[in-house]
């Protein structure tokens, strides 16, 4: 069975004659195929433990979870040393020497026993305080309320700065404040696992999985590249917000009070009815969905249809019998963080989310289900390639489809509009409202792991860590807190992927490649051509194309197979990342921002 196995392997992987192939290489090769076949077991039971630890926050589900991953650690331990033996470097063939760097490069499983436990306890522990923060109503003081749904949707909702204001004061003391502690440890320990897989620390660990050496530069001139577009943008909302607020809660010259932007970290600017310049006739999705009797499983299948219209994946039967859409109401405790998980064998793929009904949560749904399309397409593959090319290019995907899902064309074509207005109004409108959804996002995610670089490099430490974190967010991105935060404080965990140590360059790039992907899947679904007004990347929908799902395809199957650059190749005939197609699809905003805010006198920049 053995040596079937590997035959296979090499027909299909190697495609080298047996006879130039070293013995040193074979024996490679089979480990490398036996090892396949048992990770996919212990994927399965790893991930497993960690879906039932998420989904349901007890004592017991935390100490199975951390168990199982200890096992898991110390076999790709072994697997590694065994491995290592051989100088896979020199081996011919090149798809062999990628899964044994991916197999030998096993981050924290390289730490011992006890620190391996260590850190899987820190992350553990913030996590959990992460997702157990209750806090006390603002208008009724013995009710307690959560992240998700009332604290989030305070924020969408509320245009009392005092709401606001407590609001964040007590989501990033509950869930900042008490993690401090084991943030540092594991940071500590982080670099101990990067060095010992021969990194200097955990920064360049993270970048590592890029692939090029250039890559954090090429994310800095990015920044500079989109800066002039932003500035237009935070000069304008600002002023609308200085409008509405007044003088005494808004400076037409300083940062933005963060917390007034409609989203707890004002990732993003969820205030489209403060700051849209034109009164028109559509009406609020949100209200329309409710209307229509909009459930969580509707989201889903409407997502299912669109990916199916592309001739891409279903969802198998085990999806829908598995995934939790809606947050539960027995009283459990979970992590309402949406999610996309691969159990690695029987296409068991599963969704892990709190959905609401709104517009937000039905892109965030189209955004899960892209990761589990990925997930389908790439299952024919080394459980060592089951990840996208690089880290972005999995949270791309989804938010591509998302681009065309929240059109007006694609929401009047499935029935929630009644019409689409084409008129000069109508598109600025549009373009400002996908604006201040995804360009606050850039300078936000660019923050976030660039300061977490700082601290894996010890530019920062405990002592000087809150007030570095608040600079760099002013510095970048023109927000800051609605109250003076001290070096007492610390917010960084605040944030989901800081407290569950998800490195978050991966939505940074994502945010840049799914205009990259956006525009060649509209080129050939025959939706996009140059200087037409009626076929632009802002009102292109790729829905039901054939052609578009069929690029998407050939990309995706190859999983990290290949250098992220070819599988770029394959779908957009570009090879690096770029922010001209974002450039393009915002222009004509960018034109307007320049003009509307000449006519407002708005102050552009805000003093430091």
């Amino acid at each position: 069975m053995k040596s079937k196995i590997l035959l296979i392997f090499i027909i299909f992987y190697t495609q080298k004659s047996l006879a130039s192939v070293s013995d040193d290489e074979l024996q490679a090769q089979l480990i490398v195929n036996e090892v396949s076949e048992e990770m996919k077991l212990r994927m399965f039971k790893t991930n497993t433990a960690s879906w039932n630890h998420a989904s349901n926050l007890t004592d017991e589900n935390e100490r199975i979870n951390a168990k199982v991953q200890a096992e898991y650690a110390s076999y790709t331990k072994n697997v590694a040393k065994e491995l290592s033996v051989f100088d896979y470097k020199n081996f011919q063939n090149e798809t062999l020497k990628r899964l044994i760097k991916f197999l030998t490069n096993i981050g924290d499983a390289k730490l011992s026993e006890t620190d391996f436990n260590e850190i899987q306890d820190c992350v553990s522990r913030m996590e959990s305080t992460f997702a157990k923060v209750k806090v006390p109503d603002f208008k009724d003081s013995s009710k307690l309320v959560s992240l998700e749904p009332e604290i989030t949707e305070a924020f969408a909702k509320s245009r009392n700065p005092e709401e606001l204001k407590y609001y964040w004061i007590k989501w990033y003391d509950g869930a900042g404040i008490p993690s401090k502690t084991d943030f540092f440890k594991y940071v500590e320990l982080r670099n101990k696992a990067a060095k010992l897989n021969g990194f200097n620390n955990g920064a360049d660990s993270w970048l590592d999985e890029y692939e090029d050496p250039t890559f954090e530069k090429q994310i800095d001139d990015i920044i500079e590249q989109i800066k002039p577009l932003y500035l237009q943008l935070h000069g304008y909302v600002r002023h609308k917000l200085a409008e509405f607020y007044g003088p005494d809660v808004v400076d037409k010259t300083k940062a933005i009070p963060m917390h007034l932007l409609g989203n707890v970290w004002a990732q993003q600017w969820n205030i489209g009815k403060l700051v849209l310049p034109y009164k028109t006739e559509e009406p609020d999705i949100d209200s329309v969905f409710v209307e229509k009797n909009y459930t969580p499983l509707k989201m889903f299948k409407d997502s299912e249809q669109f990916f199916t219209s592309l001739n891409l994946s279903p969802m198998p039967p085990s999806f829908w019998e598995k995934s939790i859409i809606e947050k539960p109401n027995d009283g459990r405790e979970m992590v309402c963080h949406a999610s996309a998980w691969d159990f690695s064998i029987n296409n068991d793929v599963r969704i892990k989310q709190c959905t609401r009904i709104t517009l937000e949560s039905y892109k965030t749904v189209h955004h899960e289900m892209g990761h589990v399309e990925y997930y389908l397409l790439y299952n024919h593959l080394p459980p060592s390639f089951r990840n996208g090319a690089n880290p972005g290019f999995h949270e791309a995907v989804g938010d591509t489809i998302a681009l065309s899902v929240a059109t007006p064309k694609h929401l009047h074509r499935i029935g929630l509009l009644d019409k689409v207005n084409n008129d000069h109004k109508s598109q600025i409108n549009q373009l400002l409202k996908v604006g201040i959804e995804k360009l606050p996002f850039l300078p936000f995610s660019y923050v976030f792991d660039k300061y977490r670089y700082e601290v894996f490099r010890g530019t920062v430490n405990a002592e000087n860590a809150n007030t570095l974190f608040w600079d760099m967010r002013k510095k970048h991105g023109g927000v800051a807190p609605p109250v003076q935060r001290t070096n007492k404080d610390f917010d960084i965990t605040a944030k989901y992927h800081a407290s569950a140590d998800v490195e978050y360059l991966r939505y940074f790039v994502a945010f840049i490649l799914q205009f990259q992907f956006h525009k060649a899947a509209c080129i050939k679904a025959g939706e996009y051509e140059m200087n037409n007004p009626e076929k632009t990347l802002a009102n292109c929908d790729i829905y039901q194309s054939k052609e578009a799902g069929e690029a998407m395809k050939k990309m995706l199957e190859l999983g990290s197979s290949v250098p992220w650059n070819d599988a770029l190749e394959v779908m957009t005939g570009d090879r690096k990342l770029d922010a001209s197609a974002l450039l393009e699809y915002f222009e004509p905003l960018y034109e307007w921002l320049k003009e509307a805010n000449i006519k407002l006198d708005a102050h552009i920049g805000w003093d430091e």
